[in-house]
């Protein structure tokens, strides 16, 4: 008998034994007018109340779809020919035809790449694909898609047909509204997951594929394929895996160069630099000694390198969304707005994401967490080692970044102490852990938040590199200087010289390759950090390192850098508690800070600040003013079609992060920023 059945009968046979007065039953006082054998009576009928309504009629499910093949570890048999048109710069559609090997009297199943390598995430961008139509010997098949699974196709394929026809246009965003933009008049930023279709049921690793494209006559193509031959005006690679066709994304421009950054080198290393204008391409050779460092810096610290030859992808354009970066095994892709390159002396913000995507080769690409390797695009990934692969790399392409002379010591302290303050004020930190953090791409891929610092967003990159900052001091310290978080890279990710095939991690394999540079509680340490909620962020690393986070009344000058450049902001998230964008809008109010107590969101346009139209250095001069008063800064704010006067009663002062020495440390975090010999 099912225990449901059980507890009802139960209780039925209870309520009786009180109601009737059974031998051996104590008929109970009145409670609330009724007699408690009613109040059992109707206590039983609760219980049967569960099995009645499992009972009752209603819907049930469809049976679901059939699955999709799992996908097997054996060669396709064949190759796909796919062949892009990339002329329509103007429209920015890309004409897509693809030839795919099939066995006739078989069904076809063909996939969009849902889950993307490097984004973490279901980014897949099916929307933009159209026009799809599937061809035999000059037959149109009929497609239909997976209703469960949208981005897979399924295709009858008729008895004796060995190769059917694919044809669709890639629309890639005509505006910023729809997303990043790929394409202008000068350029093309092509990533290969968006304009390919591959049949299921086989690793992509084992699908080969030959690929061309066409692009506007006088462009130049770079990409980390190599060429097999240029033909009446297109480029033809060789042979890959699907696989390493999504890894190896391709840029074009009417404009481009390439460096050499690593000369003397067995390993061809080359900047690829697009650009919308052709004086662009005159990089100071200052610059280009600075990116040859960063590469042998990265060789030093790491021993072994998994390529071939690499790439760094790198486009200056306004038009083209520069915001999106991307690591790959052979190759990064990044883009800079023209006058944040062209002004190297005064744009130090975010340097550091050359290196960053760099390191990905080593820790991310080469050496890549068990669970987040897949063997194809629509295999869910799951991203709990992201604290290593993105906050390692965030760690590690910081310290390159300094050892580079990419950043000056002091620009690098100073970045770090925007991360820490950051973090240190983070009551998000109070209910989830940054462990939970590691979900966020699949939770909500960077998608607009209304409360940042409370709901938290991939703080596995800079709680992350604090972690392992806290593992690098920890062993310089017991070891007397000996050994070092260096010596856990070249064992971890140098290994296998020369190799590309990826080798998967765990948590375990970290904490036993920590163990053999300092025996010590490792897995007690990680976890505690990662699973842990404050209050304040781990800044062990930073105290044992010889530094300690202060506020001042003066922003440094890489605060100054982020805020003319990149954001474009004014921010006072340390003070009043908000940012303003250029638009004068409020785009960002710290959870529980002065302006959010005060009732102010993000989204509100600030017209006034104490009775004057606001501008960024009048908001400066009240919250300055306020801390010697008493009255509270004023403003006068419009969310939609309303006007309303928040104040805000703060008087702090101006507050700006910053790195002071302890001089009861010893420096290490210097000797860690210290370039390699």
């Amino acid at each position: 008998m099912a225990a449901g059945v059980l507890v009802a009968a139960w209780s039925v046979e209870a309520a009786k034994n009180l109601a009737d007065g059974r031998p051996g039953q104590r008929r109970p006082p009145c409670y609330g007018g009724r007699s408690l054998n009613h109040r059992a009576l109707s206590l039983a009928l609760l219980f049967l109340a569960p099995t009645t309504f499992a009972a009752s009629p209603g819907p049930l499910p469809l049976p679901p779809n059939a699955p999709i093949p799992s996908s097997r570890d054996e060669a396709y048999p064949g190759t796909l020919l796919l062949t892009l048109d990339a002329t329509d710069v103007s429209r920015r559609i890309v004409a897509v035809h693809e030839e795919v090997p099939v066995t006739g009297g078989k069904e076809l199943i063909l996939m969009y790449p849902r889950w993307l390598p490097g984004t973490h995430a279901p980014e897949g961008t099916i929307e933009r694909l159209a026009g799809l139509v599937v061809t035999a010997a000059g037959t149109r098949l009929a497609w239909a898609r997976d209703t469960a699974d949208v981005f897979a196709f399924h295709v009858p394929v008729p008895a004796g047909v060995n190769r059917v026809s694919v044809d669709f246009t890639y629309l890639s965003p005509v505006s910023h509204g729809v997303g990043p933009t790929e394409v202008s008049s000068l350029q093309l930023a092509l990533d290969w997951n968006s304009v390919v279709l591959y049949p299921a049921g086989y690793f992509t690793r084992d699908i080969p594929v030959e690929a061309s494209i066409r692009v506007p006559e006088g462009w130049t193509v770079a990409t980390a394929l190599e060429v097999a031959a240029v033909e009446a005006g297109r480029t033809r690679f060789k042979v890959v895996s699907v696989d390493t066709l999504v890894d190896s994304p391709l840029r074009a421009a009417r404009y481009a160069r390439a460096y050499d950054l690593a000369p003397s080198d067995r390993v061809p290393v080359t900047l690829n630099l697009m650009a919308d204008r052709a004086d662009l391409l005159a990089v100071k050779p200052d610059l280009i000694e600075l990116h040859r460092a960063l590469v042998q810096q990265a060789y030093r610290l790491f021993g072994g390198r998994h390529y071939d030859h690499y790439n760094f992808l790198l486009q200056l354009s306004d038009d083209i969304g520069w915001d999106t970066t991307l690591e790959h095994h052979r190759s990064a892709e990044y883009g800079e707005p023209i006058a944040d390159f062209t002004d190297w002396d005064k744009t130090a913000g975010y340097r550091d994401v050359i290196a960053h995507e760099y390191v990905h080769s080593w820790d991310g690409k080469f050496r890549r967490p068990a669970d987040l390797w897949t063997p194809d695009f629509h295999t869910p990934m799951r991203d709990s080692m992201l604290w290593v692969y993105e906050g390692g790399t965030q760690y590690w392409g910081t310290v390159l970044t300094a050892r580079a002379g990419l950043w000056t010591r002091q620009q690098a302290l100073e970045a770090l102490a925007m991360s820490v303050a950051a973090l240190q004020l983070m009551p998000g930190r109070s209910w989830r852990s940054v462990q939970d953090t590691t979900n966020d791409e699949i939770i909500s891929p960077r998608r607009p938040q209304s409360w940042p610092n409370w709901q938290r967003f991939e703080d596995y990159y800079p709680e992350g590199a604090l972690i392992w900052l806290d593992v690098d001091t920890l062993i310089r310290e017991k070891t007397r200087g000996k050994r070092s978080l260096d010596d856990f890279a070249t064992a971890f990710f140098g290994i296998e010289e020369g190799s590309y095939v990826p080798v998967t991690y765990t948590f375990e394999d970290v904490v036993t390759a920590l163990n053999a540079v300092l025996p010590y509680d490792w897995a007690s340490f990680l976890r505690s950090r990662l699973d842990g909620h404050g209050p304040g962020a781990p800044i062990d690393g930073l105290r044992r390192g010889g530094y300690r986070l202060v506020f001042t009344e003066e922003p440094s000058d890489y605060w100054k850098s982020v805020e003319a450049t990149r954001t474009k902001s004014v921010d006072h998230r340390y003070s009043l508690g908000l940012v303003v964008d250029k638009d004068a809008t409020v785009s960002f109010v710290s959870w529980d800070g002065p302006a959010f107590k005060a009732g102010l969101t993000s989204g509100a346009q600030l017209l006034a600040v104490d009775g004057l139209a606001y501008d960024a250095e009048r908001l400066h001069s009240a919250i300055a003013r306020a801390k010697t008063g008493t009255e509270p800064v004023e403003l006068l704010v419009r969310v939609g079609e309303r006007f309303r006067t928040v104040r805000v009663d703060y008087h702090g002062g101006l507050r700006y992060p910053h790195l002071e020495r302890d001089p009861a440390q010893k420096p290490l975090l210097d000797d860690i920023l210290a370039p390699r010999k």
